[in-house]
């Protein structure tokens, strides 16, 4: 059976030149923070990377701090800050949460107090995407990074982190972005790596992956790769609505990132779609990708106002610069037919 790979925003395939870039790594034996020819090598790749995050991410003036994901760097972003956040927030953001932010229908977010507060760039859900407000504390850009336009330094963000594995980098490598001098707790202690922020040898390979699939990730946006992609995903669209009548879009109505689509079939559960998808060969989600093989309701959904058992008929579709206008025709006629196959099982 050939399989069909629809999930991007769990993780992406690991892009060549990462690959490339993490080999030529393995064959550096120093130490970051060794002061021997060797180390001093190892310590040209990991800031020769730091830049060109950096750069990738649209601060030069800023620091970066390497981490092993995004998870770890809104640990060190908001430990301790009580920062206001809403429900549709990853849970690596929305269990340091203080005061929860309102969150209308179209899964926008509504925030009163920018510099007290954390907002998301893009859902990874249902895809939405914010308008980061000036003097915002924090924002986690993990799924909008590379697939729409963001610069930190025009972002008038206080601080913002991402992970490698979104955009075609390694799993376990990611960074957080901050200007130059700001006062910030290790949360990891011990050697002082990573200008005291975050002790621990890097993950030298990992980091050399992330930056080179960070310049890739820029360049395709640059050449309008994902352009490409949201007019497949609005080909899906239109093929799912032309099976089921019933078929809810969610957050259609808002500006989305260009390869998410997130839909709610009420009576037809997510997970049982994604087990059925994949037995027939698509790699699916019913939700965030993040909790240890958990499928659960999705809290997101139920912040837009969406009852118990509609958020729990949701599935979201997520393409990538590999995807093809053949593949989502036939998930699409695949899906169709399984609906028709559980409605008749239902009857």
């Amino acid at each position: 059976m050939t399989r069909t790979y629809l999930d991007f925003n769990a993780t992406s395939p690991l892009r060549a030149e990462a690959r490339d870039a993490m080999v030529a790594a393995f064959d550096l034996v120093g130490n970051p923070s060794s002061v021997h020819s060797e180390g001093r090598a190892a310590k040209g790749l990991l800031e020769s990377s730091r830049a060109a995050v950096a750069e990738a991410v649209g601060a030069s003036n800023a620091d970066v701090v390497f981490t092993s994901g995004s998870t770890e760097a809104a640990a060190l972003a908001l430990a301790g800050r009580a920062l206001a956040a809403a429900p549709i927030e990853h849970d690596a953001v929305w269990s340091w949460a203080g005061e929860a932010l309102p969150v209308d229908a179209d899964g926008l977010v509504s925030v009163a107090e920018p510099d007290g507060a954390t907002l998301q760039f893009a859902n990874s859900e249902t895809g939405v995407l914010q308008a980061l407000p000036q003097g915002l504390a924090v924002s986690d850009i993990t799924q909008g990074f590379g697939r729409v336009p963001f610069a930190f330094s025009w972002s008038g963000v206080g601080m913002v982190f991402l992970s490698a594995h979104k955009f075609g980098g390694p799993k376990g490598v990611g960074a957080l972005v901050f200007p130059q001098g700001t006062d910030l707790a290790a949360q990891i202690r011990g050697g002082g790596q990573e200008m005291g922020r975050r002790s621990g040898t890097e993950n030298l390979a990992g980091i050399a992956g992330m930056a080179a699939a960070a310049t890739a990730a820029q360049r395709d946006l640059a050449d309008g790769v994902w352009d490409r992609v949201a007019q497949l995903r609005n080909i899906l669209e239109n093929a799912i609505a032309a099976g089921s009548d019933e078929t809810i879009f969610v957050g259609k109505a808002a500006d989305r990132l260009p390869n998410t689509s997130c839909f709610v079939t009420p009576g037809w559960k997510g997970e049982t779609q994604v087990m059925t998808m994949d037995l027939a060969g698509f790699a699916i989600s019913a939700g965030s990708a993040c909790s240890s093989g958990k499928v659960k309701e999705s809290r997101v959904l139920r912040a837009m106002g969406y009852d118990a058992d509609t958020a729990g008929s949701a599935i979201r579709v997520s393409l990538g610069p590999t995807t093809t206008e053949d593949e989502v025709l036939r998930f699409a006629e695949a899906w169709t037919a399984k609906l028709r196959r559980h409605r008749a099982r239902a009857a």
